[in-house]
């Protein structure tokens, strides 16, 4: 490592490969990895929008169908699970915990803020919609050696195997 300049965070200095854009402890995911993590998060969004259907039933009865307005929140339910998951102190969803990565700041290595993982979701569910676009990020994972995809690119974000 070198010593930063004063007002200048630490940088790292690493070794040419795989991983040549982070820090040694770093490893990146891959992506079959990431695309299980996905397919079983899809599950758990299923059990957390049911569950949020559940308390906005009952929140609507008790309000006496004011609360029914919170229905609307509904199709964000998977940014929201995204967001509380990868932006609390596993720094992962429950899918990427299953299959040993988490998401990371890969130049500092700090956890990932719960905007960052709303907005990362957001991207990447842009991205899953449109055909195209998700060709491009797809091949920015398949043509880059450290796997990243462009919607990590776009937010300077990484997913790594846990530790």
């Amino acid at each position: 490592m070198q010593n930063p300049q004063p007002g200048y965070a630490q940088r790292f200095d690493t070794a040419p490969g795989y991983a040549a854009s982070l820090p040694v402890p770093f490893v990146r995911a891959s992506l079959g990895g990431r695309t299980v993590a996905y397919l079983l998060d899809i599950l758990f969004i299923f059990g957390f929008t049911a569950l949020l259907t559940l308390l906005i039933t009952v929140i609507g009865v008790v309000t006496f169908g004011l609360g029914w307005t919170l229905f609307a929140v509904l199709p964000a339910s998977g940014i929201i699970y995204s967001a509380i998951t990868v932006g609390g102190s596993k720094q992962s969803t429950i899918g990427q915990r299953l299959m040993g990565l988490r998401t990371i700041a890969p130049e500092s290595g700090a956890r990932v803020d719960v905007i960052t993982a709303a907005v990362h979701a957001l991207l990447f569910y842009v991205a899953i919609s449109t055909f195209l676009l998700w060709c491009v990020d797809i091949a920015f994972g398949l043509m880059r050696s450290d796997r990243r995809l462009g919607h990590d690119l776009l937010l300077g974000l990484a997913v790594v195997h846990a530790r």
